[in-house]
């Protein structure tokens, strides 16, 4: 008796097992087709980019037939933000969740950033903005308002359907708030729940609500509506006064007086930028000494190697290696050159090689009479402001680094037209350079690597890939592609 009940027992067990094996297989089954599918999607798609990208761009690395100048297929492409039929307009002051008071963080680009965030902030919140608070106590210590900077009248109008936006809190609504408005910084990269349930609640019951040290407080992604009202804030409502703008266009003028063409460059190269790198120029030990001095602000950096970040492309091109670069692509002798940049480390003596490769070299120093610039001198965000207008404006505009300007001018270049917008690729350039100057290169082999190297680093409309990237640099969702009728 006791007997059967086992094998009954046994039978029980290993029907079980069976099942829950088959099972199992049928789960591993399952999740193997998963992946295969997952897989095949993916490739697919990857080959659809590639033959779409084939079809409006042959791959060209080196020969003649790339327009150093000019993309020949940015007319397939074209900027759109226009915000959709369904998307919420701006509630009346009166009827907004409260008021929104943001605080920006760093440098005028820097701030740039936080300003468009905000906007969309404050459409998450359906909330009242106020216009932003300028940094004053940043390493520029400049303390030019928002009103200095960007044309106020034409911020609040150009939103108003969007986001309501007001100077400043109404007296009457101030003196019936019981306590000033409440303070806090949200997280860098914050998404929009973040501020659904931990802002909101706080800016309902307090009426007001100040955001601190606001640059890169919201996440790259967002839904394509939010990604254009980003679009919207940063390439339309955001324009500079009419002082700055007209100055600006001045010295755009001057340079097209001189030739019908020219291409400006980003020199990040200040002490400071150097030192934050940690990568090291040829300096010896009076370098390492001052650099390693200003590196000390920064208590929690860590300690880098030099050839290490060199290799991994994390050091600003030196201005000696943007002229080789530009003279690599074929950029000609002639050349008429703008250089914006601060400060540079080692002063005349680091730009001399590059003024020897391009002598057509300016400034907005060189360009300007003493008493036109006078206005602007003492404001470091007013001055950035005008090499801001005269790189736009280029016909190519060409950065040595990865820094706010360089994100936000080559954002705003695909936006308005796909101009022709030159990135180093520095992690492959820093071994053609080092390779150049042990001799290992003659110039043509160099010119050709260097073209190679920066070919998909051209501002060429296929460089952008959605999700990829900081949006601000790659604003993929307000650039729109016509169709394209294939030839076959």
């Amino acid at each position: 008796m006791e007997k059967k009940r086992l094998r009954r027992s046994w039978s029980r067990t290993n029907k079980a097992l069976s099942s829950r094996s088959r099972s199992l297989a049928v789960g591993l089954i399952l999740f193997g087709l998963g992946l295969v599918s997952l897989f095949i999607g993916h490739v697919a798609s990857d080959l659809h980019w590639s033959q779409f990208r084939r079809r409006i761009r042959p791959k060209v690395f080196h020969n003649k037939r790339l327009d150093i100048w000019k993309s020949n297929y940015s007319d397939f492409y074209y900027g759109c933000s226009t915000r959709g039929a369904n998307f919420r307009y701006a509630v009346p002051e009166n009827r907004s969740n409260g008021y929104l008071l943001i605080a920006t963080s760093g440098g005028l680009n820097q701030q740039r950033v936080g300003i468009s965030d905000a906007v969309v902030v404050a459409w998450i919140l359906n909330a009242t903005l106020v216009i932003p608070e300028m940094d004053h106590h940043s390493f520029w210590k400049d303390d030019s308002d928002f009103l200095n900077i960007f044309d106020v009248d034409w911020f609040i109008s150009y939103l108003s359907e969007d986001v309501r936006v007001v100077r400043r809190i109404p007296d009457k609504v101030m003196r019936s708030m019981e306590k000033l408005p409440w303070t806090m910084r949200p997280p860098r990269k914050s998404v929009p729940d973040y501020y659904l349930y931990q802002v909101l609640p706080i800016l309902r019951r307090r009426h007001a609500l100040q955001l601190t040290k606001f640059d890169y407080r919201l996440t790259n992604r967002l839904d394509d509506e939010l990604q254009k009202l980003r679009c919207r804030a940063n390439f339309h409502a955001l324009r500079f006064t009419s002082s700055i703008e007209n100055m600006g266009q001045k010295l755009v003028q001057k340079m097209r007086n001189m030739s019908s063409r020219y291409v400006a460059v980003h020199l990040r190269f200040e002490p400071d930028m150097l030192a934050f790198s940690g990568c090291y120029y040829g300096g010896g030990d009076k370098e390492r000494a001052e650099l390693g001095e200003i590196r000390k602000r920064w208590a929690t950096l860590p300690d880098l190697s030099e050839e290490g970040e060199r290799s991994r492309g994390k050091c600003p091109l030196t201005p000696h290696e943007v002229g080789l670069m530009l003279k690599a692509l074929g950029f000609q002798n002639d050349t008429y050159v703008y250089v914006a940049s601060g400060e540079i480390y080692g002063g005349e003596k680091t730009l001399q090689p590059l003024k020897d490769l391009f002598p057509n070299y300016y400034t907005k120093e060189m360009l300007a009479d003493a008493n036109e610039l006078e206005p602007f001198l003492p404001f470091s965000s007013r001055l950035a402001a005008l090499d801001f207008i005269v790189c736009d404006e280029s016909d190519v505009f060409v950065t040595n680094n990865n820094g706010n300007m360089a994100k936000i001018l080559a954002g705003r270049r695909r936006y308005m037209g796909h101009k022709r917008t030159i990135r180093p690729n520095a992690k492959k350039l820093s071994m053609l350079f080092k390779a150049r100057s042990q001799m290992k290169l003659d110039w043509e082999t160099f010119s050709t690597k260097v073209k190679y190297a920066q070919s998909d680093f051209m501002g060429e409309p296929d460089e952008m890939r959605p999700g990829r990237g900081d949006f601000h640099e790659f604003p993929y969702s307000c650039i729109c592609k016509k169709d394209v009728v294939s030839s076959s």
